[in-house]
């Protein structure tokens, strides 16, 4: 189909490009439009205009002569993540994607998506990453699943502390409609230290707070730590409270759960559970290897559901991703990768705890881009994608290797919805 993709710099064209992502979610709440501006990083919103005899139609400023409309977007912000290892690496994290109903299924999308990736390229963002809304179209550019969340919920009176559970540290409650308690927030998360971690910029959090101004229901927050030394915060909501003082079961969810230290951990738990008029607490997303219901006496106060895809990765440039993080020893695997989106990263890799470095020998494994993304961070072995035939085996004694290399303790965790 003939389009042109542009890179948005007028306010009215972001603001029509929300619109058209809108259009395509369907589902999802319209923002005050005088609000969009602040809400989109300037130079990173894309858009495909297809032209049209319809002089009715968008025709951006300054053309006349060939009206065109605006009928896809994507966008993305500036970010970092975590990798095995700890090291922080540039990312893109991309969001609003979407193409008019009028006009799925002609490419548009995968235009869109070539263009940022050629941006990440040539911004040396080595990966970028989103949370997607539908699980089967993502995996045809590169993006492959990298980690997983689930969702915890906790009967209260159920959930007696075993003995020896650290207590945890001071808490107290702020004010998500105060600057200075946002900017708090904000502060807080910077201590973010797991595997597959992002960053939050400042567009990020305006986002959030604009989408809770939209709503219904009441935002609580609360942090952790002394004054000058928070360490962690949850923010949450009662799940129905238009029947909350009639209800025989009162519940509050925790949209957002930071604990940079297990102090933290232990006292917004603590905190979370202590609350009256409360008898469920569901911790909305979660790691899947979470573990809380080993703190408690009864273990079956603690029930663990709804596990689904998190973190769609790509690697944009796989030898310097796979470079940044870091490997167990001992042991050397040498995989070959195909991308057909980004041929530079096509090559066979040889990688052990002493580096990464293009070689020329036969591969032990031979993947594409996708798959590689999805055993990056440790959150899936390679013995389960090589029995799914997702991958191919040229030695068994090479996929046993991967597996131990690529190993973490714990799985990897975003944590953050964009």
């Amino acid at each position: 189909m003939e389009h042109e993709i542009r890179v948005l710099s007028d306010a009215q064209e972001v603001g029509r490009s929300l619109e058209v992502f809108l259009n395509a979610m369907v589902g999802m709440r319209w923002p005050d439009p005088e609000a969009v501006p602040g809400l989109m990083e300037p130079g990173r919103t894309v858009a495909a205009y297809v032209p049209t005899a319809n002089p009715s139609a968008d025709v951006p400023a300054g053309n006349t002569s060939h009206p065109e409309r605006l009928v896809g977007t994507a966008s993305s912000f500036t970010s970092w993540m975590i990798v095995p290892g700890g090291k922080k690496v540039p990312q893109a994290a991309v969001t609003d994607v979407g193409v008019l109903p009028t006009h799925t299924r002609r490419g548009l999308a995968g235009a869109l998506m070539r263009h940022q990736l050629e941006q990440c390229l040539a911004r040396n963002e080595i990966v970028a990453s989103l949370r997607a809304s539908e699980a089967t179209i993502y995996e045809r550019w590169g993006f492959g699943i990298a980690s997983n969340v689930a969702t915890v919920e906790i009967s209260v009176d159920r959930a007696d502390f075993r003995p020896g559970v650290p207590k945890g540290g001071d808490v107290r409650l702020v004010d998500l409609r105060e600057r200075a308690d946002q900017d708090l927030l904000a502060r807080i998360y910077t201590g973010a230290n797991w595997v597959g971690a992002i960053d939050r910029p400042s567009y990020w959090w305006r986002a959030r707070a604009h989408v809770r101004q939209l709503g219904q229901d009441h935002h609580y927050a609360v942090v952790h730590g002394i004054p000058g030394h928070e360490d962690g915060f949850a923010i949450y909501t009662p799940q129905d409270s238009s029947t909350w003082f009639r209800s025989k079961d009162r519940c509050i969810v925790v949209g957002d759960f930071v604990a940079n230290t297990s102090r933290a951990h232990f006292g917004l738990l603590r905190y979370l559970l202590s609350l009256d008029l409360v008898q469920r607490v569901v911790l909305d997303t979660m790691p899947v290897d979470h573990s809380i219901e080993k703190l408690f006496t009864d273990e079956r106060s603690v029930s663990t559901h709804g596990r689904r895809d998190e973190t769609w990765l790509r690697l944009v440039d796989v030898q310097a991703a796979l470079a940044a993080r870091t490997y167990r020893a001992p042991g050397q695997v040498i995989i070959e990768v195909r991308d057909d989106l980004l041929r530079d990263n096509n090559g066979r890799y040889l990688i052990s705890a002493s580096g990464v470095a293009r070689t020329e020998q036969p591969p032990d494994l031979t993947m594409d881009v996708a798959q590689l993304a999805c055993v990056y961070l440790g959150g899936t072995p390679f013995w389960q994608l090589a029995q799914a035939g997702r991958i191919a085996v040229h030695r068994d004694a090479g996929l046993t290797v991967a597996d131990h290399l690529f190993a973490l303790r714990r799985a990897p965790f975003g944590g953050t919805m964009f």
